[in-house]
């Protein structure tokens, strides 16, 4: 009988230090973040049960983490091709922007800033009361959005408020739509560009690119506040009056001043890592093919979306596009491909997660979505 190879511990203690080295650091370096993740939690925990005030801090809470999640897709590619620029005026432009989109959506249908997104079944109704839970949600964001990964705010935060277990298939269904809408878009419009317009796009931009990109950039963030704020607003009254609604454009225009003096944070890496994307003229090209789908998805349905499945479908393809049309030798061609597949993989996969953990969150908080999905297996 052949004796069994001995385990060389060695390896294994090699593995488990580098671990255990990588986890100290994390947290070394992340400890004043981690430090107000758990003070967070506490205050979510001991304002749960006074419901007026745990709905302003969910607000809060929504607000911050949404727009920094969210914001590798609208202003992510604007933060990259200015950075040159003052965070201020970047700030500036961008708020006034808010401002004018929601204050729009609250005048128009009767104090809604959502662009009735909030209207559908399932959402129609506000939140009499909280759970921990409920609250903790943003929190998982904050955290999910640190570690950089692009989840869905919209299933992540809105899941947790909808009692109808339909209404989550009708979001899901929409958004993977919207992925595959967005992925074969992409291919199309940067392989034209690589094969025929490349040349076209080298060199130094134009002083009109600047003035383009602005442009589409503040078209990208205003359909995006259509489709997203329900994210933000599910905590509230679904009619706000004056002062409510002063406070909810209020809180958010400061939030994004911040936003911008930290350059988008860690999830910014996101959009940092893909192909020329601080070239202004790949920014706007972006932006403007983003700015399209969001608003054909916008007219098409009052059911709301993730916008985030659109936006990694529109980077996939993207880059997939670029491989492809890559000149040259075979060899090469092929590590661009891989590149691009590999990136996409990272990128779903980080979506995923979001997922997954907003539809146990919905499973365990809503009794309504408990027993359409019992009632499904039975």
């Amino acid at each position: 009988m052949a004796k069994k190879k001995p385990i060389d511990q060695n390896i294994n203690q090699e593995k488990l230090s580098k671990k255990t080295y990588s986890l100290f650091d994390f947290t070394k370096s992340e400890r004043p973040f981690l430090i107000t993740i758990c003070i967070l939690i506490s205050v979510a925990g001991l304002i749960t049960p006074y419901t007026y005030a745990a709905m302003w801090f969910g607000f809060a809470l929504a607000a911050y983490s949404a727009i920094a999640n969210d914001s590798i897709q609208t202003i992510g590619t604007f933060i990259a091709s200015n950075s040159t620029r003052p965070w201020w005026l970047l700030w500036l432009f961008m708020g006034v922007i808010w401002v004018g989109t929601v204050t729009y959506s609250w005048y128009t249908f009767g104090g809604d800033v959502s662009y009735e997104r909030l209207s559908v079944p399932g959402l129609e109704k506000a939140p009499e009361s909280f759970v921990f839970l409920q609250l903790a949600a943003p929190i998982v964001l904050l955290v999910l959005t640190r570690m950089r990964m692009p989840v869905s705010t919209t299933f992540l935060l809105l899941n947790v408020f909808t009692y109808k277990a339909g209404t989550i298939l009708d979001v899901m269904f929409k958004s993977f739509v919207g992925y595959v809408l967005a992925f074969v878009l992409a291919i199309i419009v940067w392989f034209i560009l690589e094969r025929f317009v490349k040349n076209y796009l080298k060199g130094q931009p134009r002083p009109y690119w600047i003035f383009l990109q602005w442009i589409t950039s503040g078209v990208l963030w205003a359909v995006w506040i259509m489709q997203d704020a329900a994210n933000i607003a599910v905590f509230l009254p679904r009619q706000l009056d004056g002062v409510e609604f002063s406070v909810y454009a209020g809180f958010v225009f400061l939030g994004l001043g911040f936003l911008f003096y930290l350059k988008g944070d860690k999830i910014q890496q996101i959009v940092n890592e893909k192909s020329n994307v601080t070239d202004v003229r790949a920014a706007t090209i972006v932006d403007l093919v983003y700015a399209v789908i969001l608003f054909y998805f916008k007219i098409h349905s009052k059911v709301p979306m993730s916008t985030t499945w659109v936006f990694i479908g529109l980077l996939a393809g993207r880059e997939l596009a670029i491989a492809i049309g890559k000149h040259g030798k075979a060899k090469k061609r092929n590590a661009w491909l891989v590149r691009a597949f590999r990136l996409a993989r990272k990128d779903v996969f980080k979506a995923l997660i979001g997922l997954i953990v907003s539809l146990i969150l919905a499973i365990i908080i809503n009794k309504g979505v408990r027993e359409e999905i019992f009632a499904f297996f039975q």
